[in-house]
């Protein structure tokens, strides 16, 4: 596929939709009071407790933090915001190494957050890439195209994660040559499905000829199909096809199916851009991006009404859209894909998590459906609510149906059907004391502190821990006592080694806050007969003893909760990887919730009024 880029000044977006034009490129001459406070209070730092290991022809982990100057700093940064995210949870200077004092630590924190504050980032909105329909949309788009139920993409090959973690990251959606032959088959599949109330809704008449009426149909349908205007030329070889067939109804389905394995069809196209610099959306390019972001699917006829007229930038338009779409039932789509793939739940679906079932035979094929719909019901009714994203670490409710409320042991519900419940916060609230993650982040027998705080490192926070080493000693899928020994306490043993130490340090803490919780997400007291050891020291010198208190310290890294949530937003919402340009975007959206007091719709308002989403480079 051919990237379109373009490169140059750029246009910003004021509260109100107005465009003017703003500075292409920030200073690239760091301020002098910036570059002396850093030599002076810095630079001996960095030289005595990081560069002996981080600079050379083979720095430690690949990452070079040489040189330590300012203009280094900015040239690197991004290695650097690694640096700092290391510093700030003291899994840097390693174990074993020479340790700052926590005057030394905040002192360094402290000036790389303001230098790299101040590195030069243009602000532009990226590459534009041809996309083509992920299997969710094309289901989708085919069902409020032609009304019809079936599911012909299920079986197309499966669609890959890309960029941000998520499946309709244009840079993995290849076109293999079997899908090819499935698109033929499903264009059919799709035509025969369809009611006729709905494919054929002009009928030829005393006052209009058939051909005439397959017209208005044909190009009706295919300007839905293809998010835009038909052009001329377009209209003109569809005509032929129905032209070639001598019944009418074989006419129409011969162009429709034509439509159906049409690139303006099958892709997301955006027209290249012709002049250098930003520019801005088309009105129909831009509803696209809106509705497969929020629907998974094509706009509806509010949306292509809007773009027709030109009015998606008058003031306030597309906030009203934001919030008609979020309540709209199409945005289903929208929480179920985001959050399964976000925290990675939708393991429990393809199978990749699966708990032992002679050790867990209560885990039947119910019960794990009701698990997984928890967090995709919860996050749903956050936007629904505009209640603030905080709830997601900190909620004193969640939804259950009668299987998952007996599986909590919590007050019986009545039926399949899904209520709002309190919870007793002491055990359940938020996304960390979810059976969905526990389970995803377990082994089949047993559980695990180490994946369940890389999972909460890496999906909640996310500072993933860099990968172990080549060759690390397993412990076994047992969880019961050997040697003497607790499972805590032979984890504790196997983070002795040298090798293993660094990370676990980090790792091992941020998952023994939720041992109360078993292999499939229930509470327990005791593992093999022993009592829960639910308590750990981070490496910032915080403790915590049970799952409420360990709930209370990752809340209190809201901030990069909440950043790295924007971040995956931004990221699913664009359907790329985010990359160093995006962080203006990211900044400025973190600064709205923060105003705003951190309310979910605020979020994606800002994600789809951001330079990202609304221009193309």
């Amino acid at each position: 596929m051919t990237r379109l880029i373009r490169r140059g000044g750029f246009l910003a977006l004021l509260p109100f939709g107005l465009l003017v034009l703003a500075s292409a490129t920030p200073s690239v001459q760091p301020p002098a009071e910036l570059t002396a406070r850093h030599e002076k209070e810095a630079q001996p730092l960095l030289k005595q407790y990081c560069l002996s290991c981080h600079a050379g022809s083979q720095p430690s982990g690949g990452v070079s933090l040489d040189p330590a100057d300012v203009s280094g700093i900015h040239k690197n940064a991004e290695n650097w915001r690694k640096g700092l995210v290391r510093l700030k949870d003291r899994s840097m200077p390693p174990q074993g190494s020479a340790r700052l004092s926590q005057v030394q630590r905040d002192v360094l924190i402290a000036d790389l957050t303001v230098v790299l504050d101040a590195a030069p980032v243009k602000a532009v909105p990226g590459h534009t890439v041809l996309r083509r329909l992920s299997r969710l949309e094309y289901n989708n788009t085919v069902r409020d195209l032609f009304g019809v139920g079936i599911k012909p993409a299920d079986t197309f090959p499966a669609d890959g994660g890309g960029g941000g973690g998520f499946d309709n990251n244009a840079d993995t959606l290849f076109l293999p040559p079997v899908l090819l032959e499935r698109y033929l088959v499903a264009a059919q599949d799709v035509l025969e499905a369809a009611p006729g109330e709905r494919l054929f809704f002009v009928k030829p008449s005393a006052k209009l000829s058939a051909r005439a009426a397959a017209k208005v149909v044909i190009e009706r349908h295919a300007s839905r199909a293809f998010r835009r205007p038909v052009l001329p030329e377009e209209a003109v070889r569809l005509m032929r096809l129905y032209d070639s067939k001598r019944v009418h109804e074989d006419g129409v389905k011969a162009a429709l199916k034509a439509v159906l394995i049409s690139p303006s069809f099958l892709f997301r196209v955006e027209e290249a851009p012709v002049n250098a610099g930003n520019i801005a959306l088309s009105d129909y390019e831009l509803i696209s991006r809106l509705s497969y972001f929020l629907w998974s699917s094509m706009p509806d006829d509010a949306l292509f009404a809007l773009a027709r007229q030109k009015k998606l930038r008058q003031p306030g338009v597309l906030a009203v859209q934001v919030r008609r779409m979020l309540l709209d039932p199409k945005s289903r789509s929208f929480y179920d894909s985001f959050v399964s793939q976000w925290l990675h739940t939708r393991d429990l679906q393809t199978g990749v998590a699966a708990p032992d079932r002679g050790r867990f035979p209560e885990f039947t094929t119910e019960l794990k459906e009701a698990i997984y719909q928890e967090p995709v019901l919860f996050f749903e009714s956050l936007f629904r609510d505009n209640a603030p994203l905080t709830l997601l670490l900190s909620a004193d409710y969640t939804f259950v149906n009668d299987k998952l409320a007996a599986h909590y042991g919590m007050e019986p519900v009545v039926g399949g059907s899904f209520k709002r419940v309190a919870v007793d916060t002491a055990r359940r609230g938020g996304i960390l004391t979810m059976a969905a993650p526990l389970t995803i982040s377990s082994y089949p027998q047993r559980t695990s502190p180490v994946l369940r705080g890389k999972w909460v490192l890496s999906e909640v926070l996310g500072t993933p821990p860099p990968p172990p080493p080549p060759v690390t000693k397993t412990l076994p899928p047992s969880d019961s006592k050997e040697g003497g020994l607790t499972f805590k306490q032979r984890l504790e043993k196997h983070r002795e080694q040298p090798a293993c130490a660094g990370c676990h340090a980090r790792i091992d803490p941020m998952g023994f806050g939720l041992e109360n919780y078993d292999p499939i997400g229930r509470w327990r007291e005791k593992i093999s007969g022993d009592p829960v050891e639910a308590s750990a020291k981070l490496l910032t010198g915080e403790s915590y003893n049970g799952p409420a208190e360990f709930k209370a310290l990752v809340l209190k890294q809201q901030e990069t909760f909440l950043k790295n949530l924007t971040e995956k937003t931004l990221a699913y919402a664009l359907g790329r990887g985010l990359e160093p340009h995006d962080q203006p975007a990211v900044k400025k959206i973190l600064a709205a919730l923060k105003t705003d007091g951190y309310k979910s719709e605020t979020l994606i308002r800002e994600v789809v009024l951001s330079l990202p989403f609304l221009f193309k480079q």
